[in-house]
């Protein structure tokens, strides 16, 4: 779980407003600060020599991003994009590890969310080596909807598109179009106006 907003205020945080399509950080840049979003929702992504992009995650409001690179003080492997105007409070490195002392919680909850994102990747990436396109969207639905309260089925609208999906489970549009319409007539998402509900 990310950092309480009146921790992060505590240390003077700073709010900075970015548009869709702005970079946050860039790939191989050194990181200076922790960021965790308000609102809105940023990617972080590397582009091939190919121009192709691969997106490893997609966060939302109350995530943080770049932490572990933070506190390794290791360039950051990846690029961070606004996918939508956001709102990020961002604080130093000093700063991060001054508040993770005084407050162990919060120690605590970094910890938990770098836990959190490394199960998650392994998991992921253990799917993503299974040849059944179905089954790869099928376990990253489940681990998107796995932090909501709501379990019903057809609860959880997918906050993405059928390209960002390909390239989260790195199947091809094409192949995620074809496989979500065989998982509509399977009855195991729901398409309304277009959108995906699993």
């Amino acid at each position: 779980m990310a950092i309480k907003k009146e921790f992060l205020h505590l240390q003077a945080a700073v709010e900075e407003n970015y548009i869709a399509g702005d970079y946050i950080f860039r790939q191989n840049e050194m990181p200076l600060f922790y960021y965790q979003i308000l609102n809105g929702t940023i990617k972080l992504t590397n582009v091939g020599d190919n121009g192709e992009e691969f997106i490893h995650n997609i966060l939302s409001s109350n995530s943080c991003f770049g932490e572990a690179m933070l506190l390794l003080e290791r360039p950051y492997p990846v690029n961070a994009v606004a996918l939508s105007n956001c709102s990020i409070l961002k604080i130093t490195r000093v700063e991060l590890l001054e508040l993770m002392a005084k407050y162990p919680r919060v120690a605590l909850d970094v910890c938990l969310e770098l836990s959190d994102k490394a199960y998650n990747k392994y998991v992921m990436m253990y799917k993503i080596t299974n040849n059944n396109a179905i089954d790869r969207l099928v376990e990253l639905m489940d681990v998107m909807k796995d932090s909501q309260e709501n379990k019903d089925k057809f609860s959880f609208e997918i906050p993405y598109t059928r390209k960002q999906l390909g390239s989260l489970t790195s199947l091809r549009t094409e192949t995620v179009i074809r496989a979500i319409k065989k998982m509509e007539q399977n009855k195991i998402v729901m398409i309304n106006n277009r959108k995906i509900f699993y």
